[in-house]
């Protein structure tokens, strides 16, 4: 009779540290909105409507359509650091 090895499919998480979620500003004015384009199955469309409500009930508030580098699960190191130093706020879509 022969041996068979069976592997457990449910696999080993990696250990994390959670993290807490950013302050909120009692404002958007003055502080950029930053609409992220991961690159995702269409995630660009909803943030175009996003960007289009924007200029429609919140005109005051800046708003910055990028697309990140990379697909959606590679870091941008680089984008990160530009929304610290302006002290924006950011809105990732990940599309459908």
């Amino acid at each position: 009779m022969a041996k068979l090895t069976v592997y457990d499919p449910r696999g080993y998480p990696p250990q994390i540290t959670q993290k807490g979620m950013a302050p909120r500003y009692e404002s958007l004015i003055g502080h950029p909105v930053y609409l992220i384009d991961t690159r995702f199955d269409d995630g660009d469309r909803l943030l175009m409507q996003i960007e289009a409500w924007f200029k429609e009930h919140m005109p005051e508030v800046e708003t910055v359509f990028v697309s990140k580098i990379g697909v959606y699960t590679e870091d941008d190191p680089r984008l990160w650091q530009e929304i610290k130093d302006r002290r924006g706020a950011a809105i990732m879509a990940v599309g459908h």
